[in-house]
């Protein structure tokens, strides 16, 4: 009995989710979100070049603002939200974490510059396909900007010699 309550309660948030058509969106913004803000901490008190500190630093702005809008759509549509990033983006930070000088630059500089390409793509999927208007509409909202992150980041990798 024990068991069976343990994984009702487990279960919950996917449950929860589940209800929403557009779930996975919803899931992958806010573990892409909670990510980006790590990373950009890392960045900033870890980086060794200004570009990637002050990188870092519009990325903890730009990402909160934007995870504070998703936590307050999915609050309207009964959607739990995950709390962590996914385990492969804390595998990232983990690394980061582990790193110095301009090794952690490059290397955060390179997983900037998939994550946002990530990133603008599940916007783009979402804007374009959605069925839940307002996340439609958060996507379209903050599509721009994560062009700006990846046009941004993209400077900085040419500077910094940084190749995918």
């Amino acid at each position: 009995m024990k068991r069976v309550l343990a994984l009702l309660i487990l279960a919950a948030p996917i449950i929860a989710m589940a209800d929403s058509p557009d779930a996975g969106f919803y899931k992958k913004a806010a573990e892409g979100g909670i990510a980006e803000v790590e990373a950009g901490n890392l960045a900033q008190s870890k980086g060794d070049s200004q570009k990637v500190k002050d990188f870092g630093a519009m990325m903890v702005k730009d990402h909160s603002a934007a995870n504070d809008k998703l936590k307050a759509l999915a609050s309207t549509k009964d959607v739990t939200l995950p709390t962590t990033s996914s385990v492969g983006q804390m595998a990232t930070k983990a690394k980061l974490e582990v790193l110095t000088g301009d090794t952690f630059d490059k290397s955060y500089i390179k997983g900037q510059v998939q994550a946002h390409q990530n990133a603008v793509s599940l916007f783009r999927k979402e804007v374009a396909s959605g069925q839940d208007p307002d996340a439609q509409a958060f996507a379209k909202a903050t599509l721009p900007t994560l062009r700006s992150h990846l046009k941004a980041i993209n400077a900085i990798a040419a500077d910094a010699g940084v190749t995918k």
